[in-house]
């Protein structure tokens, strides 16, 4: 859905706006925050003119190099980040700060956009300006990273205590495998989040009061980044785990086969030996010939079978 919203402060209050004519008949210093949300490009090119901005496309949002990631000039700043989604899909967001006025752009919901709107309204003099609008967005989003990996814990905490030689299976492996991509993803997306954090605390743009929050922030941000860590760590012990299940799986498999073919060795040696009809073999024309030759077979299974109960083999 395509929405765009202005807050802006009147009467110690912050009121929102879904009007761009407003944006111009209003006095610039006003506003605090302007959201756009899967906006048409129309609109981004009227914003851009009139707040002497620029916009970037998805493709320049969602580059990897940190020049591209964090970028500060005399008079703006831009960031932009990935937040995970709860299907654990990135949405690429892009902040622009300008004359104290923060400009997000992005194009889904997302729950920590509406929690900080929440925060706006409960406690308007709290946010002057937009880069304390920012800091709370990231506040809140780093929140919501810390409850992921609180469950992603609990998940590989589950999969460990219910592992069992017996699930040692194909689909165990699969959700392993997972958690980990699922777990590198939160890693990379939260050691983005720490850079650009870092780098705002070199800022000369950033108000110096939020300096003490953007402190707390990066100790909250390398607090979750060792507990990924450390859940990481736990995954690659359930895959040693789970190869060491196989293993000893194999290893039964192989020993049974082993016992089989020992047991089998010495009535195929007897067969054998009397199958080779040799004119000179006098057990040949014995009545008792066969029954005793079936006897020594059974006899020779049944010491070995003793002798593997006595080393404890079977």
């Amino acid at each position: 859905m395509s929405e765009v919203k202005l807050f802006y402060h009147k009467d110690n209050t912050i009121r929102v706006s879904r009007s761009i004519e407003f944006l111009k008949t209003t006095p610039i210093k006003n506003f605090l925050w302007i959201d756009l949300n899967n906006v048409d490009e129309e609109i981004e090119n009227e914003l851009e003119e009139y707040l002497k901005i620029y916009i970037q496309e998805e493709e320049e949002m969602i580059e990897i190099e940190m020049s591209s990631r964090y970028i500060e000039t005399a008079d703006s700043l831009v960031v932009n980040m990935n937040f995970i989604l709860n299907n654990f899909e990135r949405e690429p967001i892009s902040f622009i700060l300008k004359n104290n006025i923060l400009i997000t752009v992005r194009s889904e919901e997302l729950a920590s956009f509406h929690e900080t709107i929440t925060k706006l309204f409960a406690n308007p003099k709290n946010y002057p300006t937009g880069y304390h609008v920012f800091i709370a967005l990231l506040e809140t989003r780093v929140e919501m990273d810390a409850d992921m990996v609180e469950r992603m814990t609990q998940q590989i905490t589950s999969l460990s205590n219910n592992m069992t030689m017996k699930q040692a299976n194909e689909e165990l492996l699969l959700e392993i495998k997972d958690l980990q991509e699922k777990t590198m993803l939160l890693r990379e997306n939260i050691i983005d989040k720490q850079r650009a954090v870092s780098n705002m605390l070199k800022s000369e743009l950033i108000p110096r009061e939020l300096s003490a929050r953007l402190t707390i922030l990066v100790k909250d941000i390398n607090s979750l980044i060792e507990h990924i860590r450390f859940g990481f760590d736990r995954l690659d012990y359930l895959q040693d785990t789970f190869l060491a299940y196989v293993n000893v799986e194999q290893n039964k498999i192989i020993k049974m086969f082993t016992v089989i073919s020992v047991i089998f060795m010495p009535p195929t040696l007897i067969a054998s030996i009397y199958g080779m009809n040799f004119r000179s073999m006098p057990e040949l024309d014995w009545e008792f010939g066969y029954l005793l030759s079936l006897f020594v077979m059974i006899l020779s299974v049944a010491i070995i079978l003793v002798i593997f109960k006595r080393k404890k083999w079977l």
